[in-house]
């Protein structure tokens, strides 16, 4: 408009503003999306959508000053799955002396504000929520969590996810309270003075019961990890001891 009109944008700008019409931003700027991603991923719940939940809250940061989230996983190849099911692409942060865990980056204003909209913000590791879940879908959630902060013990029969939110943690309680899981809050202080929250799952028939529920949907087909391999080897174990 700026060389047909012979005004300048400021120009342009204000008589806009003056007559109370409407900008479309996202053309006026001119610029295309550089990398590509799914902006309405997290507007519709699906199960790839409630993993994907799971595991920013537990591995995710909400950028303060830019419109940008980020995964950080050790294992990459969660970080490629997460960034298939978002439909972007896989562009990782530069690794610095403060920075060794690889760290999947996506720039969306949108999703960035749909995540706000679940309650999640940049200072989510101490004030998240537990997210109002569709109860189809809260497996999947709580299996991105797990996959994201939990612990799950080798030879014994106890897992525990690790959370800086109290309100999260009695969410993660509730859902395992009615799932008739043997579980329990406790509570620890950081050096820095911080409450952490630990909620267990204990018992050589709730883990396995535990993990039936959240590997046993087939559409999510994620790459094997310790966390998985030591909770089906309880469900194996106990298959054998009943056929004994």
């Amino acid at each position: 408009m700026i060389p047909i009109i012979g005004l300048s944008g400021r120009s342009i700008r204000s008589i806009v503003h003056k007559h109370d019409i409407e900008m479309n931003r996202a053309k006026s700027s001119g610029k295309p999306r550089k990398h590509k991603v799914n902006e309405d991923f997290f507007k519709v719940w699906s199960h790839k959508m409630a993993w994907v939940l799971g595991m920013f809250i537990t591995d995710g940061c909400v950028s303060k000053q830019l419109n940008r989230i980020s995964f950080s996983q050790k294992d990459e190849r969660i970080l490629r799955l997460i960034a298939n099911y978002l439909e972007a692409d896989y562009i990782i942060a530069p690794i610095y002396s403060s920075r060794t865990t690889p760290t999947l980056m996506i720039n969306s204003k949108i999703i960035k504000n749909d995540l706000k909209k679940l309650g999640i913000s940049n200072n989510k590791s101490l004030t998240v929520p537990f997210p109002d879940i569709p109860e189809e879908f809260l497996p999947s959630f709580i299996r991105g969590v797990i996959d994201g902060d939990g612990w799950v013990q080798n030879k014994g029969y106890v897992m525990n996810i690790t959370t800086g939110s109290l309100d999260f943690a009695k969410g993660l309680l509730s859902v395992f309270q009615t799932w008739k899981l043997r579980s329990e809050i406790t509570t620890e202080t950081t050096q820095a003075n911080h409450p952490i929250y630990r909620v267990w799952v204990k018992g050589k028939s709730d883990l396995p019961h535990l993990a039936k529920l959240i590997y046993n949907n087939t559409c999510l087909n994620h790459p094997n990890s310790y966390k998985r391999e030591f909770m089906m080897k309880h469900i194996t174990e106990n298959q054998e001891l009943k056929e004994v």
